[in-house]
């Protein structure tokens, strides 16, 4: 009787050991803590007000909150804000568009779902070298449902797409190859 189970133990360790080895590969690429071999914290950055050149109201706020926010949890940069900056970031705020994704199934001159874009012209400049880090334009984007008032899903989707302009930003500063 125990040799029956022999075989049927010897294929239970079998595939245990492919699993692991599966789990283990699948973490093979992952690195803990900062890339692009920085050590976090070691240079701070400093970000400046951006200037903004849209038609839409009051961004500017979600913005520098939103980046400062994103700077801090990633954590590879030091956030710097009563004293100079290793790293200074600026940028212009350029455009701020809703692009229609959906229309409305029985009404087709509503919308339903559009996108939001803000783009922003961002630079970043080595305070010591005077060396010019980033100088590009990026953006954030975000798809909104359609609210029966078309002011207040405006006013709720600025933060979130100042989350996901942050976002972009600092993964550009935090992964540069400068």
């Amino acid at each position: 009787m125990m040799t029956l189970f022999i075989p049927v133990i010897r294929s239970l360790r079998l595939s245990a050991t492919f699993v692991l080895l599966l789990c283990l590969a699948g973490c093979a690429g992952y690195s803990l803590g900062p890339t692009g071999g920085q050590t976090a914290g070691a240079r701070s950055i400093e970000i400046k007000p951006f200037a903004d050149r849209t038609m839409e109201p009051r961004l500017i706020e979600p913005v520098a909150s939103a980046l400062r926010k994103e700077v801090q949890r990633d954590g590879t940069l030091r956030l710097v804000t009563s004293e100079p900056g290793d790293i200074v970031v600026s940028g212009t705020l350029l455009e701020y568009t809703r692009k229609v994704l959906t229309l409305q199934p029985d009404d087709l001159f509503s919308t339903r779902d559009y996108e939001v874009r803000l783009t922003a012209h961002v630079v970043a400049v080595d305070r010591s070298t005077g060396k010019t880090l980033l100088d590009r334009d990026v953006s954030g984007r975000i798809p909104v449902r359609s609210a029966p008032d078309l002011a207040s899903a405006e006013r709720q989707a600025a933060p979130l797409v100042a989350e996901q302009l942050a976002r972009n930003i600092t993964s550009l500063l935090v992964d540069g190859t400068w």
